[in-house]
């Protein structure tokens, strides 16, 4: 959890967010997770290799037909599937990525 230093000034809280249910993320018609530093391996190994469950919320990507998860190397290592991914994300162009 991130909390913000005594000399923050009110000014730099954030003063709206943008929320989606599971069911609301799952009706897109493709959804990319970015993941980036050490700190996301776990939940990234959890929500791509774990069972789905409400106790990772990310698990539902499982279940989409278009989900495309973009890590750094720091993000995947916690991936047991690594190589499998690797040799899957090779055969992908450019055009596969594209939305239709």
């Amino acid at each position: 959890m991130k909390t913000m230093p005594a000399s923050s000034s009110v000014e730099h809280v954030p003063t709206h967010c943008v929320t989606q249910g599971l069911g609301t993320i799952l009706d897109a018609g493709r959804l990319v997770l970015v993941a980036i530093g050490a700190g996301k391996a776990n939940a990234i190994a959890a929500a791509v290799e774990g069972p789905i469950s409400a106790s990772c919320p990310g698990s539902v990507l499982q279940l989409h037909q278009d989900a495309v998860v973009v890590v750094d190397e720091a993000a995947a290592a916690g991936l047991k599937l690594r190589e499998y991914y690797d040799d899957a994300a090779e055969e992908l162009t450019i055009v596969d990525l594209a939305v239709h």
